[in-house]
């Protein structure tokens, strides 16, 4: 019974989520979060323009509102839309935006090299760009392209990576966008931080060594002096055993 009720949820959550993106699409939609409170469900929607979301007055948030509650049976929706910070940082944003790019006419391969420089340039660790379906000729085909450095599995590219998915409907056939991020702020657990001394402990050591340096100096000046006094009293002894003589 559990295990119904979990897929149940699943599916009703993958359904309100590609309802969204339909109907948000011109306004970015970047992905979304449902949190069950006790004054009813909140639904947090990420977009890239917030100001398209809520509407003139309000409008189509209500609307959008409306239709969680009679479509997907929520509990007294509330949908709070936010804005995201960084686009270039969400999968689910660039990969619309290459659908859009490859939808007006434009190589493919100029929209993945110019969608990965603006990704990393956001900072990302690394990205992965996939279109798979006609983009050469009458053959489906994969393109793969690869920046920096991204996980591929185990449990760092489950909870780290953020994947987005689009299609962009061509004369051709359909194709399959597929983007993939690491953030900047994601911290890898075989990460190694090397730390460099302070400037006070090198100063230190360098003390340390010159004051070794002038030490031994000084003992070997000590020793040529008093192998100097040594020869001179020879000497003497010498010059007064010959005045004797």
């Amino acid at each position: 019974m559990i295990e119904k009720d979990f897929v149940t949820e699943g599916l009703r959550r993958t359904k309100i989520d590609e309802y969204l993106e339909k109907e948000l699409e011109r306004a970015g939609y970047g992905g979304m979060d449902i949190q069950v409170t006790p004054l009813g469900t909140m639904v947090v929607v990420y977009a890239e323009r917030p100001g398209m979301v809520i509407g003139r007055g309000g409008k189509t948030v209500r609307q959008i509102t409306q239709n969680l509650k009679n479509k997907f049976d929520l509990d007294n929706p509330q949908v709070e839309v936010k804005e995201v910070d960084v686009p270039e940082l969400n999968a689910r944003i660039m990969a619309a935006k290459i659908a859009n790019m490859l939808q007006r006419g434009m190589h493919f391969r100029r929209v993945a090299y110019s969608t990965i420089r603006r990704i990393m340039g956001a900072g990302a660790q690394g990205v992965e760009v996939t279109i798979s379906g006609k983009i050469r000729g009458s053959r489906s085909a994969v393109a793969k392209f690869v920046e920096g450095y991204i996980k591929k599995c185990g449990e760092p590219a489950d909870r780290f990576v953020q994947q987005g998915f689009a299609t962009a409907p061509l004369k051709p056939g359909v194709l399959g966008i597929v983007v993939r991020i690491m953030p900047p702020e994601a911290v890898l657990p075989d990460k190694v931080d090397i730390l460099a001394p302070k400037v006070e402990e090198i100063i230190e050591e360098v003390v340390e060594d010159d004051s070794e340096e002038i030490e031994e100096v000084t003992e070997e000046l000590e020793e040529l002096e008093e192998i100097e006094d040594d020869s001179d009293l020879e000497e003497l002894e010498a010059a007064t055993e010959e005045e004797e003589e």
